[in-house]
C-alpha cells in the first residue's frame, strides 16, 4: 500500500493543469438575488418615509449652496481662508466647489439620480462644516449643556451628515428615478 504522500496520479496529464482558452473575453454571469421579503410585498409606509426624508433633506440643503453663491467672497475669506488654510489653492475655488455640491447633489438625491454619489458629496461638505463649527465654538458642553441659542453650533451639520451617511449606505429607496434592481452582473476570473 502506497503512502498518500508518495502516490502519484495516473494518466497522461498527471502533473499538468487543464488548459483554458484565454483568447475569449470573460463570460458575463448574472445572478438574481431573492427579495428578502418572502411574499415580495413592499412596505409602502417605509418607502414613503424614506422618500419624504430624502426630498425634505434635499430641499433644506439647497439654501446652503445658494447662500455661498450669494456671498462667495465672505464665505471664502471668513470660513475657508481662516479655518481651512490647509486646503491647496485659492479659497474662492473651494467656496464655489462647496456651493455647487450643495446645489447639484441635493437635486440629484431628491430625484434619486446617482443618489449614493450625491450623498457622499453632501456628507463630505457636512464633515467640513462640523470641523468648522468645532474649531469655531468647540463642543459647547455637549451633550448635557443647555446653550444660549438652544442648539449646539455643530448640531445641524451633524444631523445633515447623519442623513447623508444613511443615503450613502442605504441608497435612495424604491421611490427613485434610478432604482437599483436586484440583478447583479459580474465577470468571474478564469
Amino acid at each position: 500500500m502506497a503512502d498518500a504522500e508518495t502516490s502519484k496520479p495516473q494518466g497522461p496529464q498527471s502533473g499538468s493543469s487543464p488548459k483554458l482558452n484565454t483568447s475569449k473575453a470573460p463570460q458575463k454571469v448574472e445572478v438574481v438575488v431573492e427579495n428578502p421579503n418572502a411574499q415580495g410585498e413592499i412596505n409602502i409606509t417605509a418607502e414613503l418615509a424614506i422618500f419624504v426624508l430624502r426630498v425634505g433633506f434635499s430641499v433644506m440643503m439647497l439654501h446652503h449652496g445658494l447662500e455661498k453663491f450669494q456671498d462667495p467672497q465672505g464665505f471664502s475669506e471668513f470660513v475657508v481662508g481662516q479655518y481651512f488654510g490647509f486646503l491647496p489653492g485659492d479659497p474662492i475655488v473651494w467656496t464655489f466647489a462647496a456651493a455647487a455640491t450643495q446645489i447639484i447633489c441635493p437635486i440629484a438625491l431628491a430625484l434619486g439620480i446617482f443618489a449614493r454619489v450625491s450623498a457622499l458629496g453632501l456628507l463630505s461638505t457636512m464633515l467640513f462644516a462640523i470641523y468648522f463649527h468645532l474649531l469655531d465654538t468647540g463642543l459647547e458642553g455637549f451633550p448635557l449643556a443647555v446653550v444660549e441659542n438652544h442648539n449646539y453650533a455643530f448640531e445641524l451639520s451633524a444631523i445633515y451628515a447623519a442623513i447623508s451617511f444613511y443615503f450613502l449606505c442605504a441608497g435612495p429607496g424604491r421611490l427613485a428615478a434610478f432604482r437599483k434592481t436586484n440583478r447583479i452582473t459580474y465577470y468571474p476570473k478564469n
